[in-house]
């Protein structure tokens, strides 16, 4: 039985699949590093329209199918597909579903327009994710999300998935990058994000100005560990989450060679 701690990645961008920040780069070099330091690693993303799955060798995964997302009453079909990173033994899976994730654009339209479902595609990729590595049977040691489209997982791992086994030790990085977009996720954001009974009103206080720093605030503070992943990440974040009690802190860092991202993962899961 293999004794290697177990590292999930979950990312809404990873070169070389897609380039959004600076962070894309980062999270391919963590997950390399990670993977060749006796770590286990897999990784976890949205198969976006844009992703070509000829070029990156995508493929279906049967045994994962039949994954049903419930979000208030609604019902979403996810397709998990499946790639191994070019010159590392290690896989990455993308989240499909026809439509919210098929659009030939990510976030906004031709017209540079926000799409309106920007905040359920979130919910569904979060929740989606965790149903995926329920049906893995996989319990992660440590998981790290970044991006902001991940900002809803660290909240549901401590309230909504918390009495599910497979998510009982593990402990949560999450990265603060820089503000990508303006809009807000709509109006009915934290009613879609209300995906039980455990998640209440005081869970989603910290998401109520239902922006990008918002999810990264709320991420943040669900967080065991947070890092900071862009030079000019909001500077009211920076502040605020800089010094937390009881949380490990990784600055920014240009020159890093990533090894204190190592270390933040052993501490975590001594």
């Amino acid at each position: 039985m293999s004794t290697k701690k177990r590292i999930l990645f979950i990312a809404n961008e990873m070169s070389p699949y897609l380039e959004l920040t600076e962070f894309a780069e980062i999270v391919n070099k963590l997950a390399v590093l990670s993977n060749d330091n006796n770590f286990e690693v897999r990784c976890i993303m949205p198969r976006f329209g844009v992703i070509n799955e000829r070029r990156h060798r995508l493929h279906e995964v049967v045994r994962l199918s039949g994954i049903n997302v419930t979000i208030d009453n609604d019902d979403y079909p996810l397709v998990i597909k499946v790639a191994s990173l070019p010159n590392a033994r290690l896989q990455v899976y993308f989240l499909d579903n026809e439509d919210f994730f098929k659009r030939k654009s990510i976030f906004t339209d031709e017209k540079d327009k926000w799409f309106d479902d920007n905040g359920i595609r979130s919910v569904l990729f979060c929740k989606g994710a965790l149903e995926t590595v329920k049906k893995f049977g996989w319990p992660p040691d440590v998981i790290h999300c970044s991006g902001w489209m991940t900002g809803l997982i660290p909240m549901f791992i401590r309230a909504g998935y918390k009495k599910e086994p497979v998510f009982s030790n593990c402990k949560i990085v999450f990265t603060i990058g820089n503000n990508t977009f303006k809009e807000k996720l709509g109006s009915n954001f934290l009613k879609l994000a209300t995906i039980n009974e455990n998640v209440t009103a005081k869970e989603l206080e910290y998401f109520k100005d239902i922006n990008n720093a918002a999810m990264f605030r709320g991420g943040a503070q669900f967080a065991d560990a947070i890092t900071f992943g862009a030079e000019n990440a909001d500077k009211k974040l920076v502040e605020e989450f800089s010094k937390v009690r009881g949380k490990k802190v990784l600055k920014f860092n240009p020159e890093s060679d990533l090894t204190e991202y190592l270390q933040l993962y052993t501490d975590l899961t001594k």
